[in-house]
């Protein structure tokens, strides 16, 4: 098992959802922490509690992402672990979805993860050791309605992880993905105000975060974090795809992202009457 006391971890997303529960969990093990988010105030708030470096950017711009890096390098070392926690959703028929927010979700789910991690990488084969962790979800797995562009950016980044995890067989250096479901509180599908269809089911914050140093310590590949049924339905989906989705529309799934669609679409309606007004 990997010892993570002193490496050097970087957490994106750091200010709010799971990050502060991946940082927290991170530090109990030793490790030191640079945690970035694009909020200031909250972001310095959760790293004065942990001792942690915290460093304001924008992920999605590329000048931006080099600053993080040389920064945090310069403060606390070579980064050892990376996790790639930032991430956000739109829930909405995709042909009323914004360009824009399509564009958004790409940039900050998928293409910044990717280019993060192959800049720290390099060093990481060089000195043998490193582990870059990414934040997936079950929408990666098997897509629902109203969440399309969110679950190709999860998709991608299981299959970027299983390419990587081969090509860097031998070198010292470890890459997981972590597949939360709903989660409890907090992160983009968090249960609040109406209980997940029972087929899910829910799990706490502090679950997926103990995954995230599971999945560093013993170099696993893939965690899913969910207290349902999923490997079975994952045999299921294997085997017949068309089945799995009538068992999750019979399950209440779809009917679960629909209300959160339409949702979604009164807030938009209110904002947009709000500012007219």
């Amino acid at each position: 098992m990997r010892d993570l006391s002193g490496m050097h971890a970087l957490v994106t997303g750091g200010s709010r959802g799971l990050g502060p529960y991946v940082a927290r969990a991170l530090a109990r093990e030793g490790a030191r922490l640079t945690l970035t988010a694009r909020t200031a105030g909250e972001l310095r708030k959760v790293a004065e509690g942990l001792a942690a470096n915290p460093i304001v950017s924008d992920l999605t711009d590329d000048d931006a992402r080099s600053e993080l890096l040389k920064r945090a390098v310069a403060e606390q070392g070579p980064v050892d672990i990376l996790v790639n926690n930032a991430g956000i959703e739109w829930i909405q028929p995709y042909t009323k979805l914004p360009p824009d927010a399509v564009d958004a979700m790409i940039r900050t789910n998928l293409l910044a993860p990717l280019m993060l991690s192959r800049a720290v990488l390099n060093g990481m084969v060089d000195r043998r050791r490193g582990h870059v962790v990414m934040m997936s979800s079950l929408g990666g797995k098997k897509g629902s309605p109203y969440s399309a562009t969110y679950a190709a950016t999860k998709a991608g980044l299981i299959a970027w992880t299983s390419s990587m995890r081969a090509e860097l067989r031998e070198t010292g250096v470890g890459v997981s993905v972590v597949c939360p479901g709903f989660v409890s509180e907090v992160g983009m599908f968090a249960v609040r105000d109406e209980r997940a269809p029972w087929i899910l089911g829910t799990s706490t914050p502090e679950a997926v975060a103990c995954a995230v140093v599971r999945a560093i310590q013993r170099d696993i590949g893939e965690i899913i974090v969910n207290p349902g049924p999923v490997r079975l339905w994952m045999m299921v989906e294997a085997l017949s795809p068309s089945l799995m989705s009538w068992l999750l529309d019979k399950a209440g799934i779809f009917d679960y992202y629909r209300r959160r669609a339409e949702a979604e679409e009164s807030r938009v309606h209110e904002r947009t009457d709000s500012e007219a007004g």
